[in-house]
Formats: C-alpha cells, sequence, structure tokens
C-alpha cells in the first residue's frame, strides 16, 4: 500500500470506492455525493480543525500493484492533559477491497508514520460489533478500555 496524502482531486476517485451503504452501518451516515466529498475533502486539506484545537492526517491508500484506490486511513491529533501527543485513527476501505488486508496495511504504514514523527499515543473508537476493525485494532496494538463515546469504544495503545 502506499499513502498519499489527501488532496481535494481525490473526491473525484474516492466517490466510487466508499459509494456502499454497508460500512455505514459502522460509522453512521450515508456515501457522499461527490460534491459533498470534495467539500469534506477541502475542510480536511487544511490540516486542523478550524478552532486550531486539533491536527488532521488524512491519507488515501492506493495499491502499490495497480494504482487502485482502495480506501482512506485518517489521524486527528491532540495533545491530552496527560501530556505528549495523542492521534485517534480511523480507516474505511471500499467493500470492494474489503478482506484482503489492506486495511490493516494501510493503519500499520500510518502508525509508523505517526511513531516517527513523534506521536507517542494510538486511540481508535470502534463499534462493539465491528469484528473487521477490532482485528485491525489489536493488530496495532490497541485494546479496548471501558471508555465509550456515541456506542463506540475506545481503543487505545496505553492503560487508560
Amino acid at each position: 500500500m502506499r499513502l498519499e496524502p489527501l488532496r481535494v482531486a481525490h473526491a473525484a476517485e474516492a466517490v466510487a470506492v466508499l459509494h456502499d451503504v454497508r460500512p455505514h452501518t459502522w460509522t453512521g451516515g450515508a456515501p457522499a455525493p461527490l460534491a459533498e466529498l470534495a467539500a469534506r475533502y477541502r475542510r480536511q486539506c487544511a490540516g486542523h480543525s478550524p478552532d486550531g484545537r486539533y491536527g488532521w492526517l488524512n491519507w488515501m491508500l492506493r495499491r502499490r500493484a495497480d494504482g487502485r484506490l482502495v480506501g482512506t486511513v485518517q489521524a486527528t491529533l491532540s495533545r491530552p492533559d496527560e501530556g505528549g501527543t495523542e492521534a485517534e485513527l480511523a480507516w474505511v476501505i471500499g467493500v470492494d477491497h474489503q478482506g484482503a488486508g489492506y486495511g490493516r496495511e494501510g493503519a500499520r504504514a500510518m502508525a509508523g508514520w505517526l511513531g516517527a514523527h513523534g506521536v507517542d499515543r494510538l486511540t481508535a473508537y470502534i463499534h462493539p460489533g465491528h469484528e473487521a476493525s477490532m482485528g485491525l485494532a489489536r493488530a496495532l496494538g490497541l485494546r479496548p478500555t471501558d471508555r465509550t463515546l456515541d456506542g463506540e469504544v475506545r481503543w487505545s495503545d496505553r492503560p487508560a
């Protein structure tokens, strides 16, 4: 997998990869039409939340073998009260590409990049029924905590 920094131009290709409603069982919402996806990518390309409290890192996942886009990985950076830099991770793999290890490979590449750039805590919020995402989180060394947000369990690579 190749991690490619998000650009607004990715929306035209991503809309076809992310069009399926099934992943939204776990993430909520619905597939975004092209104009909405492009607007979202434009906001995300800023690299930070509007108030500047959070850093945003977004990458598209592209297969090296044929250059096809297969999904996305992202990290929202913050500085928790206990210090350091925390990255809240998320990933979405297009339905046609699931089950081939692309999510795991992309998330591991992202986690490696983050660690090399000073991030010292990884977290993710995962729907308790999403076995594939839980397996991916375990592969990154994350474990479930007793914290939940909007029905999703917080996973972390550090004790709570």
